[in-house]
């Protein structure tokens, strides 16, 4: 790798080297998820991609980490700004690809405060610990979830010191400590067993523009029970609808309430919507089974969607701003499990599916629902069902992913 680099630096001039190198390091350390958006799977060369960025960055001149920052921002996260439009606050959105840009710049850009390869890669791992704004989409051991290099911390750290060692190691050993790789190779193929249900997982695809128009509400609603009773036709046991799939305060319709309770009796129903209590606004699943309704509300919010991680004067100072004066969304103390009909799912809500959080204590089988339209058309269903793949691998669970706009289907 280093006579790799001093090679280009020989035939390039200083700033195009850095350029090069930087640019070349994010598009290896992002093309995991593109090679999923085009249903292109092949371990090996995300293995060797993946290894590659982690390389790139423990040796790279320290203007091209940030070069290398900068675009990992971008290729992964450009699409965030797209669900602002919704809010009429649309133009904001270069201004947030940007903004997630020089985040990424300034998470990476940590390493080049050395040219000590031993260095950077304890800065590295160290970032992986590292969640800024609470956001937590960027796992550097996501790079290789569909790779044959294993997920644990203790893998990483094997992959970072096969690569930093031979900077500090003579000939003829100098590229022994390459071998510790074989050592993070993942040899564990056991698999959690399916739930012991048959569960059909809804997937719909309707527009955020449309989604809340009063004029839809009605078709909306239909459509979902129409769905509900197909599936109690081909003799499912649980039907799961998306997150928000009714775009309503679900206890503010005693009606709907009592057609989901009634149709419980031959169908667990699984289904997202909204809750007001207490003058609070909660992102709620709702259980229906045997005329019985539970919910859960969500743990873990989105960070800048659902709330702002930031002070409560600078919190309020941007929701009246930009969002109209709209309130954070309140949130559980605790996750919350379903027993249906004798199995027990942790229920999460979109994001929360991709916390650890939601993993924590006894769980087997997570029942997941999501509304990806707020990003429509990105990439942001193919990140996130990386990351459930990642969570899933790593807890031993199975999710069950019901959702609006790509994304649906079981993980494991």
């Amino acid at each position: 790798m280093i006579k790799i680099i001093q090679n280009m630096k020989q035939k390039m001039k200083p700033l195009y080297f850095d350029l090069a190198c930087g640019i070349l390091t994010a598009i290896l350390f992002s093309a995991f998820i593109y090679f999923e958006e085009f249903a292109i799977s092949v371990k090996l060369l995300n293995t060797l991609f993946g290894i590659s960025a982690l390389a790139l960055l423990l040796y790279i001149p320290k203007r091209a980490v940030l070069v290398a920052g900068f675009f990992i921002g971008v290729l992964w996260f450009y699409w965030i700004g797209y669900s602002f439009k919704y809010n009429g606050v649309g133009y904001l959105t270069p201004f947030v690809t940007l903004g997630f840009a020089f985040i990424y710049m300034l998470f990476f850009g940590v390493l080049a405060l050395t040219n000590k390869v031993y260095l950077r890669a304890v800065l590295l791992f160290g970032l992986s610990f590292f969640e800024p704004f609470d956001f937590n989409w960027l796992q550097i051991e996501l790079i290789f979830v569909d790779s044959y290099i294993g997920l644990f911390k203790y893998q990483l750290v094997l992959v970072l010191a096969a690569l930093s060692l031979p900077a500090y190691i003579k000939k003829p050993f100098t590229y022994t400590p390459l071998l510790l790789i074989f050592l993070a190779l993942n040899f564990n193929t056991t698999t959690q067993k399916d739930a012991p249900l048959k569960i059909k997982l809804i997937a719909t695809d309707v527009k955020q523009e449309n989604k809340w128009l009063r004029e839809f509400k009605e078709p909306i609603i239909q459509s979902n029970i129409a769905e509900i009773i197909n599936a109690t036709l081909e003799g499912y046991d649980l039907v799961v609808l998306p997150e928000s799939v009714f775009p309503l305060f679900m206890n503010t319709h005693p009606n709907l309430q009592a057609t989901l309770k009634e149709l419980s009796y031959k169908i667990s129903i699984v289904a997202g919507a909204l809750l007001q209590e207490n003058g609070n606004n909660y992102n709620v699943t709702y259980f229906f089974e045997n005329g019985n309704m539970l919910f859960a509300k969500k743990l873990v919010l989105v960070p800048f969607g659902e709330y702002i991680p930031l002070p409560t004067f600078a919190r309020k100072i941007i929701n009246d701003t930009f969002f109209s004066g709209q309130s954070d969304f309140s949130i559980a103390s605790q996750p919350t499990d379903f027993t249906i009909k004798g199995v027990k799912f942790r229920n999460a809500i979109c994001y929360e599916a991709t916390c650890q959080e939601i993993y924590e204590g006894d769980v087997n089988f997570v029942i997941a629902t999501s509304n990806n339209a707020w990003f429509a058309p990105s990439i942001e269903p193919t990140l996130q069902k990386l990351l459930l793949k990642y969570y899933a691998r790593k807890n031993g669970a199975i999710i069950y992913h019901s959702a609006n706009f790509k994304g649906c289907g079981i993980v494991k």
